[in-house]
């Protein structure tokens, strides 16, 4: 059976890593489901434990800065502004891979995730042992991401030695995935870090095309795929003002939204806050809870696309399977 532990008792974790197993563990975005990112076995099982395709490539957690070196290769300026400017933080950035990192990491691409967390545990945890963590959210695949140990201990019981608790996370959405692409910063997956704060300090950030549609092959950045933080039950995004035209339509209707949507007849609401920052922390937890309703459908309030907008809209874009009414 799994274990639960404190920040407080990581060399259980740090034992179990050593020893080729997947721990879970709290960042400041999601929790995380990791391995010793330098041992090709224990990174299979991750993999194997999420139900993850092999063509969505893990993000190498670091403890800090100077490691980078080690892993991947900074080709440019941009780069190293980057670096110096979001890490740590609720930033990855896609790097040049070094031959140490194997390929299942990165699924056979030249290219690699880094990022250096900037949450307490995680931190101590990297302290302690002498390699990177390689990890993606802590959810079974396709399923929403985990912010709470109680949302994701069901699916995990039995699969890995530990689990960390630290608590719910702090911002609830992971982290924003960049990449330099001929000079110029391109969003790949958006988080918390946004285009504009990017462009505060390079003066150019691109947002790729793929953030409000589906990769196809092998993704460059975890959460590119087609359907993504997705409950079981069908959910289907909706403009405010179509919210109430579009409840109307289901006996069993379960919507998520803002507080001015709080009053529409359905069967269950949810309110996911009234500012970008709420929606992404409770949004995961949220979908989670409808889930256990058994409705007929989610219904999800839309939010407009700038700032953290960006980022929220991806993830209910793939929530949704793309079904978006206007």
């Amino acid at each position: 059976m799994t274990k639960i532990i404190s920040g407080n008792d990581l060399n259980f974790a740090k034992d179990s890593l050593d020893n080729g197993n997947i721990i879970i563990f709290p960042t400041e975005t999601v929790y995380g489901l990791g391995a010793n990112a330098l041992d090709k076995e224990a990174v299979s099982k991750i993999f194997l434990a999420k139900g993850r395709p092999n063509n969505n490539p893990l993000i190498v957690h670091l403890k800090d800065k100077n490691e980078i070196d080690k892993y991947a290769i900074i080709n440019n300026e941009i780069e190293k502004i980057l670096i110096d400017k979001f890490m740590p933080g609720p930033f990855t950035l896609i790097l040049e891979k070094k031959d140490i990192i194997p390929d299942n990491v990165t699924c056979n691409m030249n290219t690699v995730g880094i990022r250096i967390p900037d949450h307490v545990i995680a931190h101590n945890l990297l302290s302690i042992i002498n390699y990177p963590i390689a990890a993606p959210s802590a959810n079974i695949s396709g399923k929403p991401s985990g912010t709470r140990v109680n949302d994701i201990y069901s699916e995990f019981n039995n699969k890995v030695d530990f689990i960390i608790d630290g608590g719910e996370t702090i911002i609830g959405l992971e982290s924003t995935v960049v990449k330099v692409i001929d000079g110029i910063p391109t969003i790949l997956r958006p988080g918390f870090i946004t285009r504009e704060d990017i462009e505060s300090v390079i003066g150019n950030c691109k947002v790729s095309e793929y953030v409000m549609k589906e990769a196809h092959g092998n993704a460059e950045s975890p959460g590119m795929l087609y359907k993504h933080y997705a409950p079981i039950t069908p959910c289907i995004l909706v403009d405010s003002k179509k919210i109430l035209e579009e409840s109307l339509k289901y006996s069993k209707c379960i919507l998520i939204g803002s507080s001015k949507n709080k009053n529409i007849p359905c069967l269950k609401y949810f309110n996911y806050g009234d500012s970008k920052p709420e929606i992404a922390h409770n949004i995961f937890r949220i979908l989670r809870e409808a889930d256990k309703i058994k409705g007929d459908i989610i219904l999800i309030e839309a939010v407009d696309t700038s700032g953290l907008g960006l980022a929220i809209m991806n993830r209910l874009i793939r929530t949704c399977s793309y079904n978006y009414i206007k």
